[in-house]
């Protein structure tokens, strides 16, 4: 759940303020390259948080 958070506020501000890379202004390739990390960083956290809901809700049957 914090990957999903993290990649979503750092993606909006990364839309938002093109000049604040945030976490990632130590990573190369500018704009397009902070933007993919932190979308995908979205994709993997809302990933991983369904898989252990679905765990959770499963253990507690």
């Amino acid at each position: 759940m914090a990957l999903l958070v993290i990649g979503a506020q750092g993606a909006i501000r990364r839309l938002v303020d093109h000049d604040n890379a945030g976490l990632l202004s130590w990573l190369p390739g500018g704009f397009a390259a902070s933007i993919t990390v932190y979308v995908l960083a979205v994709v993997i956290g809302a990933v991983v948080a369904g898989w252990a809901h679905d765990a959770r809700k499963a253990a507690a049957d």
